[in-house]
């Protein structure tokens, strides 16, 4: 993780999060692991919990616990445990938290801010309105492009084929939901022999989707035809009883998004005339009156991180690059930020964008002298 190797030396050097505690909910992940190391050589005391009891990794929490950071989570926690782990983080006032579902922000209630990781806990923190800034890190440039678009477009699938051992190619893949991550998904899906239908519900969304070659068409017409359903959207109830009772026998369902409740995991358990079987340690398998079977993947859990490992750290470099620099920056310069859900400032963007060229050795052109006239001019 070359791109936060480099942020963090800077922060050790300069100590800017010293005596700051810091509160996380994230995924319990060596990628993680490496982001607090990078904090706390800047300073910050870290406690974290775990964002999904499935993606934890019990030797990475063992390893922080040895080494002094409280950790709160362990893979397979009850939901009681999950939320208790998050009543635990919140009850040592951070004065900054880094979150990824909004549940610990609105616990904590930080002094400082923090920053946001999902869509949907973008969605949640702007309804809610909170008093204190928080850094909409998930719709930074980097990090839609590298965490959303190449991250989980590859960890998805990824997800889905380590739980069932599908053949990709020759499958039709509905993908539902076309932002940043719903387009990585169809890209790597079609690049691996699929025919790939959109289902979307905003229009400019749905026509970016045809004109990159994507059928689009309504879900319950999809569900007609799909073998394997991906649902990204960070709403609920997408995939509901309807579209179960339309399903090929022997459809996979998948949830790539940040909540369970995108696949009607109720609705699905009703239509079923008898309790699943596990068919495979990760395929829950659900039986309807007519005899067919539909195929729950990860207990409709985030495929990517429940059957899978998540985004590469090369990913995650980026991503807990801007988290670091954010945080940076509402601790030196808490003034810049009103409160609220406020873009990560352009420059931390710009200069996350800049270290993760120079790790991939990558250089660009310069304007000319008369270039720059040229722009200025017309500015």
């Amino acid at each position: 993780m070359p791109v936060l190797a480099s942020v963090a030396a800077r922060l050790s050097d300069e100590r800017p999060l010293a005596g700051t505690r810091v509160g996380a909910c994230l995924h319990l992940t060596a990628e993680t692991a490496v982001l607090v190391a990078a904090l706390r050589s800047a300073g910050a005391e870290v406690s974290i919990c775990s964002a999904n009891p499935l993606s934890a990794q019990d030797d990475v929490a063992a390893a922080l616990l040895a080494d002094g950071v409280g950790v709160h989570g362990r893979r397979g926690d009850s939901f009681d445990q999950y939320e208790a782990g998050i009543a635990t983080v919140a009850a040592e006032s951070p004065d900054v938290v880094l979150d990824d579902g909004a549940e610990l922000t609105l616990a904590a209630k930080p002094r400082l801010g923090g920053t946001e990781e999902t869509t949907t806990g973008l969605l949640r923190l702007r309804r809610m309105a909170p008093e204190f800034p928080v850094l909409a890190a998930n719709e930074a440039r980097t990090e839609r492009a590298l965490n959303d678009r190449h991250g989980t477009g590859q960890s998805a699938l990824d997800g889905v084929v380590r739980a069932s051992n599908v053949l990709l190619a020759g499958q039709t893949v509905v993908v539902l939901g076309y932002g940043w991550t719903g387009m990585g998904v169809a890209e790597r899906a079609r690049g691996a022999g699929a025919a790939v239908i959109v289902c979307e519900i905003e229009p400019l969304a749905a026509l970016e989707a045809r004109m990159a070659g994507y059928e689009v068409m309504p879900s319950l017409a999809a569900a007609e035809r799909g073998d394997i359903f991906i649902t990204v959207t960070g709403s609920r109830a997408v995939i509901n009883g309807e579209h179960f009772a339309r399903m090929k026998s022997g459809a996979l369902l998948a949830n790539a998004g940040h909540f369970d409740v995108e696949i009607d995991l109720g609705e699905l358990a009703a239509a079923a005339v008898e309790p699943p079987v596990t068919v495979r340690p990760l395929v829950d398998q659900y039986r309807m009156a007519d005899g067919r079977v539909l195929n729950l993947l990860a207990r409709g859990r985030v495929v990517n991180l429940a059957a899978a490992e998540g985004h590469p750290a090369a990913v995650m470099d980026v991503s807990f690059a801007l988290q670091a620099l954010s945080l940076e920056a509402l601790v030196s310069s808490p003034e810049r930020f009103a409160p609220g859900v406020q873009p990560v400032p352009p420059e931390i963007d710009t200069e996350v964008g800049r270290l993760k060229l120079a790790a991939l050795g990558v250089e660009l052109d310069r304007p000319t002298a008369e270039q720059e006239r040229y722009r200025r001019a017309w500015g």
